[in-house]
């Protein structure tokens, strides 16, 4: 038995009007209120952050520890070490990521088939996910080929496909719709703190074993005590999974408690796969018929495409900016910590104000970014300045995008449906490096980023065409989702479009 049976996702819901903090964490002081206590703002943060996904943020943080630890030593280990090209290692990286998009459709597909007693299958989905990428860190000290270590890598990369969807399901059946914003922040939060953690962690291991990155490959020890130390770490995440994250969430069990459900968002029971335990990976195509998912999923892909992927944008920044060589590894770090501090109060933000123009908002900023970049600026202080506009981007879009996607998909498809719209951007920026990358051999590095910063604008002012606030009879569309009361079916919200 394991010690998240016994645990709920949820806390026990009292009456709307004995519930403490209830009103001030929905509308704010009622008119004869007076200032909302302390207490009433601690209570209204932990209903906002179910300790489900406060578990699921640790399974996340102790994993890409370990995952970010073998990333930073993967690519001087193969060219250096294995004599890999960087042509062939970009190949096989892209290659990777891309087949890790795909395989994410068939991880939200696997999640929503409930199991004999009637329950999703979302943390076994997942466990087997993380279980992947915890066996692969092991399997890096018996292969010494770069064909094998290819195909481990993408087991890898499939571990990671397979448990997105369900975990972000879990994290969204788990919280009030009202609150999914400030909950995926504080997800994504953590996780980006374990991406700062593992390259540290990798670089005290290799200074520990002795096994010095030299020119020529350097000692093989150092990089299997950071391949043999990675996996421990993986399996302590699993482990966490296992044990602190339960097994049946409250939204699963009661759609209606946590989104619209099948008809109510315009598909059908059949279509959706309501009706049958054992639903088909085609049927996950069928909730495109959902407006506000297709819209979402439209524009994610739209946008997608004239986002400049991470490592190109880096060495911009170093080449355009005059940036010392020897500070190009830092750049990464610069953007995770950027998107550490503000996805918490930016997915609070997103809660508010409505989470798809934060979400339209933060590509605003990255087009900031770039204008920066272009600009006759140089020198730190617009090193700093496109970082920190790199990682509000980040933390304006990643969890709140998956937030704005779980309002529009059925709880019994949320797995599915999260999988639609991740997938779609994931492959969309993949065939936007391609692009890139080829622009830039052909044109250059900066008419390249004036080409797809142009190409930004555009798209951004299309998403906000399609994303643009539904017409409700009696007054405009609410910006933000409210609280739905306890027992009753979810609100109306604009991402939805349930007519009310």
């Amino acid at each position: 038995m394991y010690v998240a049976d016994s645990r709920s996702s949820k806390a026990p819901v009292a009456p709307a009007e004995t519930r403490p903090g209830r009103r001030e964490a929905a509308d704010g002081p009622g008119p004869g209120d007076g200032p909302r206590s302390g207490t009433g703002r601690r209570t209204a943060v932990r209903a906002a952050v179910p300790g489900t996904v406060v578990a699921l943020g640790v399974v996340s943080l102790v994993t890409d520890v370990s995952s970010e630890m073998v990333s930073a030593v993967l690519p001087l280990y193969l060219l250096t070490g294995l004599g890999l090209s960087p042509l062939g290692f970009g190949l096989l990286d892209g290659i990777q990521n891309g087949f890790s998009a795909l395989v994410r459709l068939l991880g939200g597909h696997l999640a929503d088939r409930r199991g004999r007693d009637g329950a999703p299958r979302h943390k076994a989905v997942a466990a087997v996910g993380y279980g992947l990428s915890a066996l692969c860190k092991p399997l890096l000290l018996l292969v010494h080929t770069v064909p094998l270590i290819g195909a481990v890598v993408a087991v890898d990369r499939t571990g990671k496909g397979l448990r997105t969807a369900p975990r972000d399901a879990m994290i969204s059946l788990a919280t009030e719709p009202a609150h999914r914003g400030r909950a995926f922040g504080v997800h994504r939060a953590m996780d980006t703190a374990g991406a700062l953690l593992g390259p540290l962690t990798a670089f005290l291991v290799l200074r520990l074993a002795g096994g010095p990155m030299l020119a020529d490959g350097g000692q093989q020890q150092g990089y299997h005590a950071v391949f043999a130390v990675s996996g421990c770490v993986a399996v302590l995440g699993v482990l966490v999974l296992l044990l602190f994250v339960p097994n049946r969430l409250a939204g699963a069990g009661t759609p209606e408690a946590a989104g619209p459900s099948s008809e109510a968002a315009g598909v059908s029971s059949d279509a959706a796969g309501v009706s049958d335990t054992r639903p088909r990976l085609r049927d996950g195509l069928a909730l495109l018929r959902v407006p506000g998912l297709r819209r979402l999923t439209v524009c994610a892909v739209l946008l997608g495409l004239t986002t400049v992927s991470d490592s190109f944008l880096y060495l911009l920044v170093q080449r355009r900016l005059g940036l010392s060589v020897e500070y190009f590894p830092l750049l990464p770090l610069g953007t995770a910590g950027a998107f550490l501090l503000l996805a918490v109060p930016l997915g609070a933000l997103a809660d508010r104000i409505g989470r798809r123009l934060l979400f339209l908002a933060g590509h605003g900023v990255l087009l900031l970014a770039y204008g920066l970049l272009l600009s006759p600026l140089d020198g730190p202080a617009a090193v700093v300045c496109v970082l920190l506009l790199h990682g509000s981007f980040y933390a304006a879009t990643d969890g709140v995008l998956a937030a704005a996607a779980a309002d529009t998909v059925p709880a019994e498809r949320r797995g599915a449906g999260l999988a639609l719209v991740g997938t779609g951007q994931a492959l969309a920026r993949f065939a936007c490096s391609l692009a890139f990358g080829a622009l830039w051999s052909a044109v250059g590095g900066t008419t390249a980023l004036t080409w797809s910063a142009l190409a930004l604008a555009g798209c951004v002012t299309g998403a906000a065409f399609v994303l643009r606030e539904p017409a409700v009879p009696g007054g405009p569309a609410a910006a933000a989702a409210p609280v739905a009361a306890p027992g009753e079916p979810a609100p109306t919200t604009d991402d939805s479009e349930v007519p009310s």
